[in-house]
């Protein structure tokens, strides 16, 4: 069986709303063009409370997938909630959905509409010519709970099936400098294959000696290093176990590093304006460009105000940002470089969770059993402000 591997759609994302649409749309339907099933490790939305016609966006698109001539199904649904269909699409909710309590998210509405089956915390086994495969998931939650609740559910593989493990989490080992991100030994062991979002740039490594296949976002988000290698999928043959990575049409990032020290007394601005000129040319359509400027040591007087002019000159023909740093200011200064380049590829949200970590557990203060990061979740949360609070506070003393 042939098995498609998507991830991180992040429709409504509202930065490039039209390309989180198209990118989705042609993943999707290439996917299902090369394979037999489909199985989607969270974040199809980038909110946990997307709008309308975002939903809307959403229904169409698996909608379509539906009407299509499957040959193989599920047969069997093993786990908690219940299952509205049987085709071989089978997703659960990343972090961007995951919401306080047992509130429902936007992944469950696609399930009750009967487009996708919702593996949280359970298992569905797709049949079809022989073979069977389990896929058993976890969705998104807060990793500081992550290991906690591998131990509570205990996943196991199931006889006589090829297993597929999917979840959606921060992994040590690509975003080394946060001791409670999980390890990938600490996975749970036995299955045939490892399958994860949450990560933007595509990932192939080993868990307990078996593939672990990260697809990355189909569309721009956190514009860091990883991200300039083009968006796509996994496709994985489970008879043979091999995959090969698929790309689709996406639109083109270039981090372009530029030490001001080494360019001499040329102009600043002429100089990262002719970097713009040559990338353009190089990638076509029109392109993001991160311009990550290194001014230590420089002597020469840097002209800030047209500097900070030039991305609305060439607003025309590439979205153009310019900054001074890829690590945060007050990322640890005894970092080692692997720990430092793993900041490249986190996501603003996570790294202020961190913080939001850091402080808590600086200032002593006891957050109960809902832990810091639910905590932050539930504060979220859109509705009457004071429900919010009541709610927040129930959770703590109750």
């Amino acid at each position: 069986m042939r098995i498609a591997i998507l991830s991180d759609f992040h429709l409504g994302y509202e930065r490039f709303r039209e390309d989180a649409f198209f990118q989705a749309e042609e993943a999707l339907n290439k996917a299902a063009e090369m394979s037999d099933a489909l199985i989607i490790p969270g974040d199809i939305f980038d909110n946990r409370a997307p709008k309308p016609d975002v939903i809307a966006e959403a229904i169409n698109l698996f909608r379509n997938l539906s009407r299509r001539e499957w040959k193989f199904r599920v047969s069997e649904f093993i786990g908690e909630g219940k299952i509205f269909t049987d085709l071989p699409i089978i997703a659960i909710p990343g972090t961007h959905e995951r919401r306080a309590q047992e509130a429902a998210d936007p992944v469950d509405i696609l399930g009750l509409a009967g487009l996708v089956v919702d593996v949280s915390n359970a298992t569905a086994v797709i049949q079809g010519n022989g073979e069977r495969i389990a896929i058993r998931g976890i969705g998104g939650i807060a990793d500081d709970r992550f290991k906690e609740v591998l131990e509570m559910e205990n996943p196991v593989p199931i006889d006589g099936a090829f297993n597929i493990f999917m979840f959606h989490e921060s992994i040590y080992e690509m975003l080394p400098f946060n001791e409670k991100f999980t390890k990938l030994s600490e996975l749970p062991k036995g299955f045939d294959l490892y399958v994860s979002g949450h990560i933007h740039n595509r990932v192939e490594e080993k868990a307990h000696g078996k593939m672990l296949l990260i697809p990355g976002s189909t569309v721009l988000t956190q514009l860091k290093a990883g991200e300039q290698d083009g968006k796509g999928f996994f496709v994985f043959d489970t008879k043979t176990g091999k995959h090969e990575f698929v790309g689709i049409n996406s639109r083109r990032f270039v981090l372009e590093k530029i030490d001001i020290m080494s360019i001499g007394k040329r102009s600043v601005v002429d100089y990262i304006q002719e970097r713009l000129d040559a990338i353009i040319k190089s990638t076509g359509g029109k392109p993001v460009i991160r311009v990550v400027l290194d001014r230590k040591g420089n002597g020469q007087d840097v002209a800030e105000m047209e500097i900070n002019d030039i991305p609305r000159r060439y607003a025309e023909r590439a979205i153009v940002e310019i900054s001074s740093s890829l690590v945060p200011e007050d990322a640890p200064a005894s970092a080692s470089l692997q720990e430092r380049s793993g900041f490249e590829n986190m996501s603003v949200k996570d790294y202020g969770i961190g913080v939001f970590l850091e402080k808590i557990k600086a200032s002593g203060a006891d957050v109960g059993s809902i832990g810091p990061v639910e905590l932050l979740d539930l504060l979220g949360t859109e509705g009457p402000k004071d429900k919010i609070v009541k709610s927040a506070l129930d959770r703590l003393v109750g």
